[in-house]
């Protein structure tokens, strides 16, 4: 019992000792030691483009684009705020609003261009303040940090032509004479000038023209890869083309002229590179599998089926392709995103690859948290009061006690906390709920942080370890209700006996990092 504690406490200590910002915050139990392949994204995991600069400058493509198309000259007069888009907001196409939601599609927050709307008028466009989230046809999650500009200018859009007297406003759109400008068709307007952007390459070729304006050169990123590779296989999969994936790797990977380092091309640190993945159509049926040629960037005819070339560069194919080149399966990948649906849930729920996900925005998140914290405290108080006051009334009771005081201080308070994040609140929470992003990262990351650098402030075997969550049912029996079991003190080659049989879990090839674990105790032998 002493030596389990001890144990305990000492992880705990050390994961103290660490800055919060470089921390790995865990979800569900990963050991590295188990680990036998890692994979890695490029855009925004790898290589982390600066904000505002590179949201700035998509936005302005964006805005500059529907103008080309024939829209009002007059949307040249908005530049981007970076205060304004949260990631992971809804938009309705129908009503032209930007949607905070929860898990379950209830509403948060709503804007109408950057007119916040009150409860009443939540109600008025959506009567049970829900929306049915599967409705895809209608709403359009801006769930990647590629979609902070898009998210801006749809509120910029509304809000001009909400503005300009020469339209009408109309519950679904705006009239102009004989003319009718819909959300819908705003939205289909705003989504083709993003594809624009990314099948012409003209974000990438503006991006290229000033990568030390845009992209973030970090020396620690050849060391964290190094470091991998000396214990594990490493590959890129990213839906960016040949040139430039080249381009950008080369800038952050690539040794300078002039540099102590020796001369190393930034393929070397992987043993496999694909690009055009196509993500999340990679997790499914995929597509061909092509050599690159890296003389020209130009694909070779016909489909690869060859075995594995280092060095080779690859384009499209599968993740059940790149399972077999590296001779790894599910659980011995851990593969690492920003993407919350193309990288990390597609990933888990297809291939049950184990999943880090990079999430940026944890920085502000953090610093918020730690600033405001007695903001959050004073919420969870109100909370707690709000429980205690209904916690003993039984069957009998015709009228509850009068909490319209305790709610609007709860409102208030839940208000002012979510302005510290920005105009549209945080990332991950709204008062004590979270928010659906917060919901699909719990779910589907087993491991997420800032960035994927902060793995390199733990040892490569290290165990990550997930806190045992309780179910309300389980926390409603107090704890000197429990009977105190006596632990024997255990070494790595100690025998345990038992006088009952003892079932040891079922963590699929994986230390769960639990007492009863199968893989942590295979020498562990089981005694009636």
């Amino acid at each position: 019992m002493e030596q389990s504690a001890g144990l305990e406490t000492m992880g705990e200590t050390l994961a103290g000792k660490r800055d919060i910002h470089h921390r790995v915050f865990v979800n569900k139990s990963v050991t590295l030691e188990n680990i036998k392949c890692y994979g890695f994204d490029m855009d925004y995991t790898l290589a982390i483009y600066k904000s505002p600069e590179y949201d700035g400058l998509g936005f302005e493509m964006l805005r500059d684009r529907l103008v080309s198309i024939g829209y009002p000259h007059e949307l040249l007069r908005y530049s981007y705020d970076s205060t304004f888009p949260t990631r992971g907001l809804v938009y309705d196409s129908t009503y032209g609003n930007l949607l905070k939601v929860d898990a379950h599609g209830n509403i948060l927050v709503c804007s109408h261009g950057f007119i916040y709307l009150t409860g009443l008028e939540i109600q008025d466009y959506y009567p049970n303040r829900f929306i049915q989230r599967d409705d895809t046809e209608r709403f359009y999650i801006l769930n990647t940090l590629f979609n902070l500009s898009e998210t801006y200018l749809y509120a910029c859009l509304v809000d001009f032509f909400t503005s300009s007297t020469r339209y009408q406003n109309c519950s679904q759109g705006f009239k102009h004479g004989d003319l009718f400008m819909s959300f819908k068709s705003m939205f289909q307007d705003v989504r083709d000038a993003m594809n624009y952007l990314h099948d012409t390459g003209s974000l990438k070729e503006r991006t290229l023209k000033n990568l030390e304006k845009y992209v973030i050169r970090d020396p620690r990123i050849p060391e964290l890869l190094s470091r991998i590779k000396n214990v594990a296989k490493v590959f890129l999969a990213t839906n960016s083309d040949y040139n430039y994936t080249e381009a950008i790797m080369k800038y952050l990977l690539d040794s300078p002229s002039g540099s102590k380092n020796p001369r190393k091309s930034w393929r070397s640190y992987f043993d496999l590179v694909v690009v055009d993945t196509r993500k999340p159509l990679f997790f499914a049926e995929g597509t061909v599998l092509r050599q690159v040629d890296t003389n020209t960037g130009k694909l070779r005819i016909g489909t690869y089926t060859g075995d594995l070339q280092h060095g080779t560069v690859y384009s499209g194919g599968s993740s059940d392709i790149i399972c077999d080149l590296l001779d790894v399966r599910g659980k011995e990948i851990l593969y690492v995103g920003d993407h919350i649906f193309g990288d990390i849930l597609k990933s888990k729920k297809r291939q049950g690859w184990k999943t880090f996900l990079v999430v940026p925005e944890l920085a502000k998140e953090l610093q918020v948290w730690t600033e405001k914290i007695s903001m959050f405290e004073e919420l969870r108080q109100l909370d707690i009061y709000l429980a205690e006051l209904h916690k003993h009334l039984d069957s009998g009771i015709v009228s509850g006690p009068d909490i319209g005081l305790i709610h609007g201080k709860i409102k208030k308070m839940t208000y002012s906390m979510d302005l510290c994040y920005g105009k549209m609140g945080s990332l991950l929470r709204y008062g004590s709920i979270k928010t659906l992003f917060a919901s699909q990262l719990l779910r589907y990351a087993d491991l997420y942080a800032a960035s994927c650098l902060n793995l390199l402030h733990y040892p490569i075997t290290y165990l990550f370890r997930a806190h045992s969550v309780l179910m309300p049912h389980e926390s409603a029996i107090s704890p000197q209700h429990s009977q105190e079991l006596p632990i024997s003190n255990l070494s790595a080659n100690h025998t345990l006996r038992m006088t009952s049989l003892q079932r040891l879990c079922q963590c699929d090839g994986d230390n769960c990092g639990q007492d009863n674990c199968a893989q942590d105790n295979a020498a562990i032998r089981m005694e009636t």
